[in-house]
């Protein structure tokens, strides 16, 4: 099994086949489908025009193929994707795996006004069309139930509330969870819950992609409480921004934020570290400066589940196939 690196960051690659490694140790596995990973060596440019290059160098036939990717930024990402999946196939891999810490194209799950595409159903379909399976972490699953509903393989979705729980547990003493937001209030009672600790939820009106409004909280029972920001992605800044104002104001510590997926905008952070906020931890689903905690041994444990998974299921086609046959 290869691993391969699409976006650079070769150094999560090298670390998440430590974990594989180690995991394996500990697994009992079947006998019939015996695991061994390497990392992948591969060609990326980008030629003067814009258009990509790419040279899978590693000999991948009948290899089953792990592709790391982190999708923030995602466009010229997804169609370096899907060459890779398409080259590696034509090279005779046995199967091409997604691994996706986060998924891009997922806000935009209906029509808001005519015209409106929904980009997260094109998306799931080109993906599905060429890779075996997926993992991912935390996807923005807001009008979707699940990832099924528009990805048509093998999908696993990972959740990082008990890595944050255990980190608020760990480093924070005191903590009262807030969720900024009523799409955060899954995030903040989940982790709350796991940190054994309380949690509110704020509720927000948008006026645009930079103008938020975000209600009050109710402190008065919290005196000497760390306030804990929670929320899935941090992109603009502005609601974690406003949440803290309206914490301060009332008068709460300036606040603790916590995400799963530190997208940031261009100039978010900076402004965050500017307001009434006294620090800006995320999860490494994208690497950043923030990174704080890791999602690499669940990510792990998934594809060393998957994978076997997979190869199950190619043996038990073999054999259905061989039957046919007699």
């Amino acid at each position: 099994m290869i691993i391969f690196s699409m976006d650079g960051q070769v150094a999560q690659a090298e670390t998440l086949l430590i974990a594989l490694k180690n995991n394996l140790d500990r697994e009992v596995l079947d006998s019939q489908f015996p695991l061994k990973f390497s990392l992948g060596e591969l060609i990326q440019r980008q030629f003067p025009d814009g258009e990509s290059y790419i040279n899978i160098v590693s000999d991948v036939a009948g290899q089953d193929v792990i592709v790391l990717c982190q999708l923030h930024h995602p466009n010229n990402k997804l169609i370096e994707l899907m060459l890779f999946a398409e080259t590696a196939k034509q090279q005779g891999a046995k199967s091409v795996s997604l691994v996706t810490p986060y998924l891009a194209y997922m806000r935009q799950d209906k029509k808001f006004q005519s015209g409106d595409c929904i980009t997260s159903r094109h998306v799931s379909t080109w993906l599905s069309e060429r890779f075996d399976s997926i993992i991912t972490m935390d996807p923005h699953l807001h009008r979707y139930h699940q990832l099924g509903e528009i990805y048509s393989i093998p999908n696993t979705v990972l959740h990082a509330t008990d890595l944050m729980a255990d980190y608020i547990r760990q480093h924070i003493p005191m903590p009262l969870v807030i969720g900024p937001d009523s799409e955060s209030e899954q995030w903040a009672n989940a982790v709350a819950k796991k940190a054994g600790c309380d949690a509110i939820v704020l509720s927000k009106i948008r006026n645009g992609d930079q103008d938020v409004e975000v209600s009050l909280p109710e402190l008065k029972n919290y005196s000497g409480y760390q306030p804990v920001l929670i929320d899935d992605i941090i992109s603009t800044g502005k609601t974690m921004i406003k949440a803290a104002e309206n914490i301060v104001s009332l008068g709460g510590k300036p606040p603790i934020c916590i995400c799963v997926h530190p997208v940031f905008a261009e100039g978010a952070l900076e402004e965050m570290q500017q307001a009434n906020i006294a620090e800006v931890i995320s999860c490494d689903t994208i690497k950043h400066a923030t990174n704080k905690i890791t999602v690499v041994n669940e990510l792990a444990q998934a594809i060393i589940t998957m994978q076997i998974a997979l190869n199950k299921q190619v043996n038990f086609q073999f054999d259905e196939q061989i039957k046919e046959d007699l």
